[in-house]
């Protein structure tokens, strides 16, 4: 089953502690199972940091110590920490940073205004008044796991593809020639585009005003310019 996970944490100034840390199907990374002490004894799952076990203490809201697992506003986390769960809108609750491992870096603030350099290398610019977690996301050896199989990928939902260059010439513009032949040009989609090197991203998004630095181009984007 699906677990709901508090991305907002907008229960503030209430402690809670840490029942136990769990799998969660349909994540990369694991979740903590947490109980607020309030009167109606509130539980809820929230992402955990690295390290984060049963019985650790977590809070949200200004008052918290910057401390891995509790919640608050950039305006309140001392520059340079390690942060997680990054909200791009004040409220709406986190958006970067959530799988295996991952984590951003909040580098600076000014006039309302906080620079995070995000996994990826990019510097996005938010307000001081979104939130993040301290901490990075648990379960870093994610990237290790090794699926031993093809039926287990299958099971992640991903089914085979045939190659373009194992097809006639008819069938794909890569396709034809003797041996495994790279047909005598870049890679290409099965209507002839260009598959490689291009920039997905798309030019009218309003968040584009956001970013202060682009992340380091790939390899086939430095080829192609």
């Amino acid at each position: 089953m699906l677990r709901i996970v508090d991305f907002k944490r907008k229960t503030d100034g209430i402690e809670a502690s840490v029942i136990s840390v769990e799998y969660a199907p349909c994540r990369s990374a694991r979740v903590a199972l947490i109980e607020y002490a309030d009167e109606f004894k509130t539980k809820s799952y929230i992402l955990a940091p690295d390290g984060m076990k049963a019985g650790d203490k977590v809070m949200s809201g200004e008052t918290a110590e910057p401390k891995p697992g509790n919640c608050l506003p950039l305006s309140r986390i001392p520059i340079g920490l390690t942060i997680h769960n990054i909200e791009i809108k004040p409220g709406r609750g986190g958006q970067i940073a959530r799988s295996a491992g991952c984590s951003a870096t909040l580098g600076a603030r000014d006039k309302g205004q906080a620079l995070v350099t995000l996994p990826s290398g990019e510097v996005r610019r938010v307000s001081d008044k979104c939130r993040a977690t301290i901490g990075t996301v648990s379960n870093v050896e994610h990237f290790n796991v090794s699926l031993g199989k093809a039926g287990r990928k299958r099971w992640l939902g991903r089914k085979p593809h045939n190659r373009g260059m194992a097809m006639n010439p008819t069938d794909h513009p890569m396709g034809g020639g003797e041996g495994r032949s790279k047909s005598g040009g870049h890679p290409k989609g099965p209507s002839g585009v260009l598959a490689k090197g291009g920039k997905t991203r798309s030019k009218k998004k309003p968040s584009n005003a956001a970013i202060v630095r682009r992340r380091p181009a790939g390899p086939f984007q430095k080829h192609n310019g």
